[in-house]
């Protein structure tokens, strides 16, 4: 699955929820989860791990939506021709800089 088909799946599946709560309140939902893929993170629980990881994911995806964001082509336009900081694959920016 892409990117685009994982939008295309939480909007079918949650579309008309995500839109009566709208922005706000889902991206409480969002750091929620990204608190739960933390825990799991430190828990080393490979289970856990794997379900949060794509539950952050659906969010994402969620927030997306409703922003009208289209995640495939923000990645792609971002990250297609290499590291946005020094244009290089693999990134060759000093290690102290982000990303």
């Amino acid at each position: 699955m892409n990117l685009a088909e994982l939008q295309r799946l939480i909007r079918t599946l949650y579309g008309s929820k995500d839109a009566s709560r709208g922005i706000e309140g889902t991206f409480m939902w969002f750091m929620e989860e990204v608190g739960e893929l933390s825990a799991a993170l430190r828990n080393g629980d490979k289970e856990e791990l794997t379900l949060e990881f794509a539950d952050v994911l659906a969010w994402l995806a969620t927030l997306a939506n409703l922003a009208e964001v289209d995640l495939e082509g923000a990645v792609r336009r971002k990250y297609g021709s290499g590291c946005p900081g020094c244009g290089q694959q693999p990134c060759v920016c000093d290690r102290a800089e982000k990303p």
